[in-house]
Protein backbone atom coordinates (compact mmCIF):
# COMPACT_ATOMS: atom_id res chain seq x y z
CA UNK A 1 0.00 0.00 0.00
CA UNK A 2 1.24 3.32 -0.73
CA UNK A 3 4.53 4.29 -2.41
CA UNK A 4 7.73 1.94 -0.92
CA UNK A 5 10.35 4.55 0.28
CA UNK A 6 14.40 3.83 0.55
CA UNK A 7 14.09 5.08 4.32
CA UNK A 8 11.59 5.33 6.57
CA UNK A 9 11.80 7.17 9.77
CA UNK A 10 10.20 4.49 11.98
CA UNK A 11 9.65 0.66 10.95
CA UNK A 12 7.41 -1.60 12.88
CA UNK A 13 7.68 -5.18 12.87
CA UNK A 14 4.08 -6.50 13.53
CA UNK A 15 0.55 -5.35 13.26
CA UNK A 16 -1.23 -6.43 16.10
CA UNK A 17 -2.90 -3.90 18.60
CA UNK A 18 0.20 -2.51 19.79
CA UNK A 19 2.04 -2.36 16.42
CA UNK A 20 -0.60 -0.83 14.61
CA UNK A 21 -1.29 1.66 17.45
CA UNK A 22 2.31 2.68 17.32
CA UNK A 23 2.04 3.29 13.67
CA UNK A 24 -0.63 5.27 13.80
CA UNK A 25 0.69 7.30 16.76
CA UNK A 26 4.04 7.43 14.81
CA UNK A 27 2.57 9.24 11.71
CA UNK A 28 0.18 11.39 13.60
CA UNK A 29 3.65 12.93 15.10
CA UNK A 30 4.64 13.70 11.66
CA UNK A 31 7.06 10.47 10.98
CA UNK A 32 6.99 8.24 7.95
CA UNK A 33 5.83 4.68 8.78
CA UNK A 34 6.45 1.02 7.51
CA UNK A 35 4.41 -1.50 8.95
CA UNK A 36 5.34 -5.17 8.56
CA UNK A 37 3.03 -7.82 9.07
CA UNK A 38 3.05 -11.26 7.62
CA UNK A 39 -0.43 -12.55 8.35
CA UNK A 40 -3.48 -10.39 9.20
CA UNK A 41 -3.66 -6.76 10.00
CA UNK A 42 -5.00 -6.47 13.93
CA UNK A 43 -2.83 -9.81 15.05
CA UNK A 44 -3.86 -12.81 17.65
CA UNK A 45 -5.95 -10.41 19.18
CA UNK A 46 -8.24 -9.24 16.27
CA UNK A 47 -8.19 -12.16 14.03
CA UNK A 48 -7.65 -15.42 16.23
CA UNK A 49 -7.55 -13.85 19.89
CA UNK A 50 -9.00 -11.63 22.28
CA UNK A 51 -12.08 -10.62 19.68
CA UNK A 52 -12.99 -14.03 18.40
CA UNK A 53 -13.50 -15.71 21.70
CA UNK A 54 -15.67 -12.73 23.33
CA UNK A 55 -17.74 -13.23 19.81
CA UNK A 56 -18.58 -16.89 20.49
CA UNK A 57 -18.41 -16.76 24.32
CA UNK A 58 -21.41 -13.99 23.65
CA UNK A 59 -23.12 -16.41 21.92
CA UNK A 60 -22.68 -19.36 23.74
CA UNK A 61 -23.89 -16.96 26.34
CA UNK A 62 -27.16 -16.49 24.41
CA UNK A 63 -27.63 -19.75 23.71
CA UNK A 64 -27.33 -20.71 27.58
CA UNK A 65 -29.74 -18.22 28.73
CA UNK A 66 -32.05 -19.01 26.33
CA UNK A 67 -32.43 -22.52 27.25
CA UNK A 68 -32.32 -22.22 30.81
CA UNK A 69 -34.85 -19.08 31.69
CA UNK A 70 -37.96 -21.13 33.01
CA UNK A 71 -37.11 -18.86 36.41
CA UNK A 72 -37.75 -16.33 34.59
CA UNK A 73 -40.95 -17.31 33.07
CA UNK A 74 -39.32 -18.11 29.35
CA UNK A 75 -39.92 -21.32 28.15
CA UNK A 76 -37.80 -21.96 25.17
CA UNK A 77 -37.21 -25.85 24.99
CA UNK A 78 -36.98 -25.74 20.66
CA UNK A 79 -33.69 -23.27 20.77
CA UNK A 80 -30.93 -24.60 18.85
CA UNK A 81 -28.15 -23.30 17.25
CA UNK A 82 -26.22 -23.11 13.60
CA UNK A 83 -22.52 -23.64 13.83
CA UNK A 84 -21.12 -22.31 10.39
CA UNK A 85 -23.91 -19.10 10.60
CA UNK A 86 -22.16 -18.81 14.43
CA UNK A 87 -18.61 -19.63 12.82
CA UNK A 88 -19.87 -16.50 9.40
CA UNK A 89 -20.65 -14.28 12.12
CA UNK A 90 -16.84 -14.70 13.69
CA UNK A 91 -14.90 -14.16 11.07
CA UNK A 92 -16.96 -11.26 9.71
CA UNK A 93 -16.49 -9.52 13.02
CA UNK A 94 -12.91 -9.75 12.75
CA UNK A 95 -12.79 -9.14 9.27
CA UNK A 96 -14.59 -5.58 10.26
CA UNK A 97 -12.35 -4.93 12.11
CA UNK A 98 -8.94 -5.58 10.09
CA UNK A 99 -10.68 -3.73 7.46
CA UNK A 100 -10.70 -1.09 9.96
CA UNK A 101 -7.49 -1.31 11.06
CA UNK A 102 -6.24 -0.78 7.19
CA UNK A 103 -8.53 1.96 6.35
CA UNK A 104 -7.07 3.70 9.52
CA UNK A 105 -3.15 2.70 8.35
CA UNK A 106 -4.04 3.99 4.34
CA UNK A 107 -5.95 7.08 5.92
CA UNK A 108 -2.84 8.06 8.24
CA UNK A 109 -0.28 7.41 5.69
CA UNK A 110 1.64 4.41 6.54
CA UNK A 111 3.03 2.31 4.43
CA UNK A 112 2.18 -1.54 5.35
CA UNK A 113 3.97 -4.37 3.98
CA UNK A 114 2.44 -8.08 4.29
CA UNK A 115 5.71 -9.77 4.52
CA UNK A 116 8.06 -11.76 7.54
CA UNK A 117 10.86 -9.01 8.67
CA UNK A 118 14.27 -9.96 9.72
CA UNK A 119 16.88 -7.61 10.70
CA UNK A 120 19.89 -7.40 8.70
CA UNK A 121 21.62 -4.80 10.80
CA UNK A 122 20.53 -2.17 13.10
CA UNK A 123 19.10 0.14 10.27
CA UNK A 124 17.89 -2.13 7.95
CA UNK A 125 15.20 -5.36 7.44
CA UNK A 126 14.98 -7.69 4.90
CA UNK A 127 11.09 -8.56 3.73
CA UNK A 128 10.45 -11.65 2.80
CA UNK A 129 9.18 -10.33 -0.90
CA UNK A 130 12.81 -9.76 -1.38
CA UNK A 131 12.98 -6.17 -0.22
CA UNK A 132 15.52 -4.56 1.68
CA UNK A 133 14.00 -1.54 4.03
CA UNK A 134 16.35 1.19 5.75
CA UNK A 135 15.48 2.74 9.03
CA UNK A 136 16.07 5.18 11.47
CA UNK A 137 14.37 3.31 14.11
CA UNK A 138 12.19 0.20 14.56
CA UNK A 139 9.89 -1.14 16.92
CA UNK A 140 9.60 -4.92 17.37
CA UNK A 141 5.92 -5.95 18.20
CA UNK A 142 5.65 -9.34 17.42
CA UNK A 143 3.52 -10.73 20.46
CA UNK A 144 3.51 -13.93 21.38
CA UNK A 145 2.68 -17.73 19.97
CA UNK A 146 1.13 -20.22 21.69
CA UNK A 147 3.31 -23.38 23.41
CA UNK A 148 2.92 -26.81 22.51
CA UNK A 149 2.24 -29.96 24.46
CA UNK A 150 5.16 -32.35 24.34
CA UNK A 151 4.16 -35.79 22.35
CA UNK A 152 1.08 -33.57 20.78
CA UNK A 153 1.45 -33.38 17.42
CA UNK A 154 -1.14 -30.75 15.72
CA UNK A 155 -2.93 -32.02 13.95
CA UNK A 156 -6.81 -31.68 12.89
CA UNK A 157 -7.75 -33.21 16.07
CA UNK A 158 -4.81 -31.26 18.27
CA UNK A 159 -5.53 -27.72 18.23
CA UNK A 160 -3.82 -24.45 19.82
CA UNK A 161 -6.91 -21.92 21.25
CA UNK A 162 -6.14 -19.77 17.47
CA UNK A 163 -7.76 -23.25 16.06
CA UNK A 164 -10.29 -24.12 18.80
CA UNK A 165 -11.92 -20.37 17.75
CA UNK A 166 -12.25 -21.27 14.24
CA UNK A 167 -14.32 -24.61 14.59
CA UNK A 168 -17.60 -24.49 12.14
CA UNK A 169 -18.78 -27.35 14.10
CA UNK A 170 -19.28 -27.92 18.01
CA UNK A 171 -17.46 -31.13 19.03
CA UNK A 172 -19.15 -33.82 21.09
CA UNK A 173 -16.31 -34.36 23.26
CA UNK A 174 -13.33 -31.86 23.94
CA UNK A 175 -10.68 -32.36 26.30
CA UNK A 176 -8.14 -29.25 27.06
CA UNK A 177 -4.53 -29.25 28.58
CA UNK A 178 -3.99 -26.52 30.44
CA UNK A 179 -6.09 -24.79 33.56
CA UNK A 180 -5.37 -20.59 32.92
CA UNK A 181 -7.90 -18.45 31.98
CA UNK A 182 -7.75 -19.53 28.01
CA UNK A 183 -8.85 -22.80 29.20
CA UNK A 184 -11.60 -21.80 31.55
CA UNK A 185 -12.75 -19.11 28.57
CA UNK A 186 -12.64 -21.61 26.10
CA UNK A 187 -13.79 -24.91 28.01
CA UNK A 188 -17.01 -22.16 29.47
CA UNK A 189 -17.51 -21.97 25.76
CA UNK A 190 -17.97 -25.23 24.86
CA UNK A 191 -19.71 -26.33 27.47
CA UNK A 192 -22.46 -24.01 27.09
CA UNK A 193 -22.29 -25.13 23.29
CA UNK A 194 -22.84 -28.11 24.26
CA UNK A 195 -20.01 -30.05 24.10
CA UNK A 196 -18.85 -32.57 27.03
CA UNK A 197 -15.96 -30.59 28.27
CA UNK A 198 -12.72 -31.70 30.74
CA UNK A 199 -10.07 -29.75 32.01
CA UNK A 200 -6.81 -31.55 32.63
CA UNK A 201 -4.84 -29.43 34.57
CA UNK A 202 -1.16 -30.22 36.47
CA UNK A 203 -1.85 -28.49 39.09
CA UNK A 204 -5.22 -27.11 39.88
CA UNK A 205 -7.96 -24.45 37.93
CA UNK A 206 -6.39 -20.98 37.61
CA UNK A 207 -3.58 -21.46 40.44
CA UNK A 208 -2.00 -17.97 40.50
CA UNK A 209 -5.17 -16.86 41.05
CA UNK A 210 -7.62 -15.74 44.34
CA UNK A 211 -8.25 -19.11 45.59
CA UNK A 212 -11.96 -17.33 46.93
CA UNK A 213 -12.32 -16.51 43.09
CA UNK A 214 -11.22 -19.60 41.70
CA UNK A 215 -13.77 -21.52 43.58
CA UNK A 216 -16.69 -19.91 41.91
CA UNK A 217 -15.54 -20.30 38.58
CA UNK A 218 -15.39 -24.09 39.31
CA UNK A 219 -18.50 -24.39 40.87
CA UNK A 220 -20.19 -22.46 37.71
CA UNK A 221 -17.84 -24.98 35.56
CA UNK A 222 -19.08 -28.14 37.47
CA UNK A 223 -22.64 -26.52 37.13
CA UNK A 224 -22.17 -26.74 33.32
CA UNK A 225 -20.99 -29.94 33.39
CA UNK A 226 -17.15 -29.84 33.04
CA UNK A 227 -15.10 -32.13 34.57
CA UNK A 228 -11.90 -30.67 35.61
CA UNK A 229 -9.37 -33.13 36.45
CA UNK A 230 -6.27 -32.20 38.47
CA UNK A 231 -2.46 -33.56 39.15
CA UNK A 232 -2.44 -35.45 35.63
CA UNK A 233 -0.63 -34.76 32.72
CA UNK A 234 -1.36 -36.15 29.55
CA UNK A 235 0.50 -39.98 28.33
CA UNK A 236 -1.13 -40.30 24.85
CA UNK A 237 -3.48 -39.58 22.62
CA UNK A 238 -5.77 -42.35 20.15
CA UNK A 239 -8.09 -39.63 18.19
CA UNK A 240 -10.99 -40.31 20.58
CA UNK A 241 -9.99 -40.55 23.75
CA UNK A 242 -6.92 -39.12 25.59
CA UNK A 243 -4.94 -41.02 28.57
CA UNK A 244 -4.03 -39.58 31.29
CA UNK A 245 -0.76 -40.52 33.81
CA UNK A 246 -3.18 -42.26 36.00
CA UNK A 247 -4.32 -44.92 34.34
CA UNK A 248 -7.71 -42.95 32.99
CA UNK A 249 -9.24 -41.76 29.78
CA UNK A 250 -11.04 -39.23 29.08
CA UNK A 251 -13.46 -38.70 25.58
CA UNK A 252 -12.40 -36.19 23.67
CA UNK A 253 -13.13 -35.42 19.84
CA UNK A 254 -10.51 -32.75 19.72
CA UNK A 255 -7.80 -31.97 22.06
CA UNK A 256 -7.03 -28.38 22.90
CA UNK A 257 -3.59 -27.42 23.98
CA UNK A 258 -3.59 -24.20 26.18
CA UNK A 259 -0.75 -24.30 28.09
CA UNK A 260 0.55 -20.85 27.71
CA UNK A 261 2.21 -18.39 25.39
CA UNK A 262 6.04 -17.53 24.98
CA UNK A 263 7.28 -14.52 23.15
CA UNK A 264 7.95 -14.00 19.55
CA UNK A 265 11.38 -13.06 19.00
CA UNK A 266 13.37 -16.50 16.96
CA UNK A 267 14.07 -15.48 13.61
CA UNK A 268 13.73 -12.14 13.58
CA UNK A 269 17.83 -11.59 13.38
CA UNK A 270 18.03 -9.78 16.31
CA UNK A 271 21.36 -11.80 16.36
CA UNK A 272 22.11 -8.75 13.79
CA UNK A 273 21.51 -6.09 16.18
CA UNK A 274 22.34 -5.09 19.57
CA UNK A 275 18.92 -6.47 21.00
CA UNK A 276 19.13 -8.18 23.91
CA UNK A 277 17.14 -11.46 25.02
CA UNK A 278 16.39 -12.85 28.93
CA UNK A 279 16.56 -16.49 29.26
CA UNK A 280 12.78 -16.79 28.78
CA UNK A 281 13.22 -15.33 25.16
CA UNK A 282 11.99 -11.51 26.51
CA UNK A 283 13.72 -8.65 25.08
CA UNK A 284 14.90 -6.61 27.53
CA UNK A 285 13.81 -2.88 27.56
CA UNK A 286 14.12 0.31 29.82
CA UNK A 287 11.31 2.48 30.97
CA UNK A 288 10.90 4.61 27.38
CA UNK A 289 10.42 0.61 26.00
CA UNK A 290 14.28 0.85 24.36
CA UNK A 291 16.52 -2.26 24.15
CA UNK A 292 19.83 -2.61 24.40
CA UNK A 293 20.18 -1.16 20.70
CA UNK A 294 19.73 2.36 20.49
CA UNK A 295 17.70 2.12 17.17
CA UNK A 296 15.43 -0.35 18.70
CA UNK A 297 12.06 -0.46 20.70
CA UNK A 298 10.09 -2.99 21.85
CA UNK A 299 6.69 -3.85 23.28
CA UNK A 300 3.66 -5.94 24.30
CA UNK A 301 4.04 -9.79 24.51
CA UNK A 302 7.59 -9.75 23.38
CA UNK A 303 8.84 -7.56 26.50
CA UNK A 304 8.66 -8.94 30.33
CA UNK A 305 5.64 -8.48 32.00
CA UNK A 306 1.37 -9.36 31.31
CA UNK A 307 0.78 -10.79 28.03
CA UNK A 308 -2.10 -8.98 28.07
CA UNK A 309 -3.28 -6.84 24.62
CA UNK A 310 -3.97 -3.58 26.58
CA UNK A 311 -1.18 -3.37 27.87
CA UNK A 312 0.18 -3.68 24.43
CA UNK A 313 -1.73 -0.96 23.05
CA UNK A 314 -1.01 1.20 25.72
CA UNK A 315 3.28 0.70 25.14
CA UNK A 316 2.63 1.12 21.51
CA UNK A 317 1.46 4.82 22.20
CA UNK A 318 4.60 5.08 24.07
CA UNK A 319 7.28 2.97 21.89
CA UNK A 320 6.20 5.48 18.94
CA UNK A 321 6.35 8.67 20.89
CA UNK A 322 9.75 7.73 22.33
CA UNK A 323 10.86 6.43 18.92
CA UNK A 324 9.84 9.96 17.49
CA UNK A 325 12.14 11.80 19.95
CA UNK A 326 9.67 12.65 22.57
CA UNK A 327 10.57 12.66 26.60
CA UNK A 328 8.09 9.49 27.40
CA UNK A 329 7.68 6.76 29.54
CA UNK A 330 5.57 3.53 30.28
CA UNK A 331 5.21 4.05 33.85
CA UNK A 332 1.52 2.82 34.68
CA UNK A 333 1.46 1.56 38.43
CA UNK A 334 -1.49 -1.19 37.40
CA UNK A 335 -2.65 -3.59 34.42
CA UNK A 336 -6.06 -4.47 34.93
CA UNK A 337 -6.76 -8.26 34.19
CA UNK A 338 -9.76 -9.72 32.84
CA UNK A 339 -11.00 -13.46 33.06
CA UNK A 340 -14.28 -13.31 30.81
CA UNK A 341 -15.63 -16.81 32.56
CA UNK A 342 -19.30 -17.27 34.09
CA UNK A 343 -19.32 -15.21 36.49
CA UNK A 344 -16.20 -12.47 35.24
CA UNK A 345 -12.89 -12.40 37.47
CA UNK A 346 -11.36 -9.09 37.28
CA UNK A 347 -8.12 -7.52 38.81
CA UNK A 348 -6.18 -4.92 39.18
CA UNK A 349 -3.48 -3.87 41.61
CA UNK A 350 -2.63 -6.24 44.26
CA UNK A 351 -4.67 -7.70 47.45
CA UNK A 352 -2.00 -8.76 49.82
CA UNK A 353 1.11 -7.58 51.35
CA UNK A 354 2.54 -5.71 54.65
CA UNK A 355 0.06 -2.99 55.82
CA UNK A 356 -2.91 -4.38 53.08
CA UNK A 357 -5.74 -4.88 54.31
CA UNK A 358 -9.08 -6.55 52.41
CA UNK A 359 -12.98 -6.09 52.47
CA UNK A 360 -15.53 -8.34 50.68
CA UNK A 361 -18.91 -7.52 49.96
CA UNK A 362 -20.97 -9.99 48.65
CA UNK A 363 -23.09 -9.44 45.33
CA UNK A 364 -26.11 -11.52 47.58
CA UNK A 365 -26.16 -8.00 48.63
CA UNK A 366 -26.65 -6.10 45.59
CA UNK A 367 -29.99 -5.08 44.09
CA UNK A 368 -29.01 -5.66 40.19
CA UNK A 369 -27.67 -9.15 40.61
CA UNK A 370 -30.60 -10.03 42.76
CA UNK A 371 -32.98 -9.01 40.14
CA UNK A 372 -30.59 -10.62 37.68
CA UNK A 373 -30.62 -13.88 39.57
CA UNK A 374 -26.43 -13.34 39.53
CA UNK A 375 -25.19 -13.03 43.62
CA UNK A 376 -22.61 -15.50 42.95
CA UNK A 377 -19.86 -13.11 43.39
CA UNK A 378 -18.40 -10.61 45.26
CA UNK A 379 -15.87 -7.27 45.61
CA UNK A 380 -13.22 -7.21 47.73
CA UNK A 381 -11.18 -3.91 47.81
CA UNK A 382 -7.52 -3.54 49.01
CA UNK A 383 -6.09 -0.80 51.06
CA UNK A 384 -3.00 0.67 53.48
CA UNK A 385 -3.00 2.02 56.81
CA UNK A 386 -3.71 5.86 54.77
CA UNK A 387 -6.87 4.43 53.46
CA UNK A 388 -5.48 4.22 49.53
CA UNK A 389 -6.59 2.03 47.21
CA UNK A 390 -3.89 -0.84 46.43
CA UNK A 391 -6.00 -3.53 44.81
CA UNK A 392 -9.57 -4.94 43.52
CA UNK A 393 -10.75 -7.82 42.81
CA UNK A 394 -14.55 -8.37 40.96
CA UNK A 395 -16.00 -11.38 40.63
CA UNK A 396 -19.27 -10.58 38.75
CA UNK A 397 -21.44 -10.13 35.61
CA UNK A 398 -20.40 -7.25 33.90
CA UNK A 399 -16.86 -7.08 35.83
CA UNK A 400 -14.74 -6.64 32.58
CA UNK A 401 -16.70 -3.26 32.55
CA UNK A 402 -16.25 -2.54 36.14
CA UNK A 403 -12.60 -3.03 36.80
CA UNK A 404 -11.66 0.37 35.07
CA UNK A 405 -12.69 2.23 37.48
CA UNK A 406 -10.40 0.40 40.01
CA UNK A 407 -7.67 0.86 38.13
CA UNK A 408 -7.93 5.02 37.51
CA UNK A 409 -8.35 4.71 41.03
CA UNK A 410 -5.46 3.22 41.52
CA UNK A 411 -3.11 4.88 38.97
CA UNK A 412 -4.51 8.24 40.47
CA UNK A 413 -3.72 7.45 44.14
CA UNK A 414 -7.52 7.81 45.04
CA UNK A 415 -8.72 6.64 48.63
CA UNK A 416 -11.56 4.62 50.06
CA UNK A 417 -13.47 8.26 50.29
CA UNK A 418 -12.92 9.17 46.95
CA UNK A 419 -14.87 5.73 45.83
CA UNK A 420 -17.39 5.65 48.84
CA UNK A 421 -18.60 9.50 48.54
CA UNK A 422 -19.00 9.14 44.76
CA UNK A 423 -22.46 8.67 43.47
CA UNK A 424 -22.81 5.47 41.36
CA UNK A 425 -25.80 4.94 39.35
CA UNK A 426 -28.75 2.49 40.88
CA UNK A 427 -29.25 -0.14 40.64
CA UNK A 428 -25.95 -1.35 38.71
CA UNK A 429 -23.22 -3.81 39.35
CA UNK A 430 -20.78 -1.12 39.96
CA UNK A 431 -22.07 -0.18 43.60
CA UNK A 432 -20.54 -2.81 44.47
CA UNK A 433 -17.53 -1.18 44.76
CA UNK A 434 -18.60 1.78 45.93
CA UNK A 435 -20.20 -0.85 48.99
CA UNK A 436 -17.15 -1.62 49.46
CA UNK A 437 -15.66 0.86 50.01
CA UNK A 438 -18.32 1.95 52.43
CA UNK A 439 -17.85 -1.22 54.22
CA UNK A 440 -13.44 -0.47 54.82
CA UNK A 441 -14.39 2.42 56.23
CA UNK A 442 -16.52 1.19 58.75
CA UNK A 443 -19.66 2.24 57.50
CA UNK A 444 -21.58 -0.46 55.24
CA UNK A 445 -24.89 0.35 54.46
CA UNK A 446 -26.70 -2.99 52.43
CA UNK A 447 -25.01 -5.40 54.08
CA UNK A 448 -23.92 -6.15 58.32
CA UNK A 449 -19.93 -6.02 58.12
CA UNK A 450 -19.63 -6.35 62.25
CA UNK A 451 -16.93 -3.66 61.84
CA UNK A 452 -17.61 0.05 63.36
Amino acid sequence: MGSVPEEVDIAIIGGGVGGYIAAIRAAELGKSVALVEKDKLGGHCLNYACIPSKTLLHIADILHLAKNSTKFGISSSDVSIDPKKMYEWRMSVSQRLAEGVAFLCKSNGIDVFKAQATFLSSNKLQLTDGMELDFKKAIIATGSVPIESEGMQRSDKVLSYKEALMLDYIPRSMAIIGAGYVAVEIGTMYAKLGSKVTVIARSDLLSRFDPEAVNIIRKSMEGLGVKIVKGVEVSSYDGSALRLTDGTSVPADVVVVAIGLKPYTDGLGLENTKVRRDDKGFITVDGSLLTSDPNIYALGDVTPGPMLAHRAMRQGVIAAEAASGLSTGYDNVVVPAVIFSDPEVAIAGILEGPGIETTKFPLSALGRAIALDTTNGFVKIAHDSRGIIRGVEIVSQDANSMISEAALAIEMGATLEDIADTIHPHPTYSEAVQEAAEAALGRPIHFFYGKR
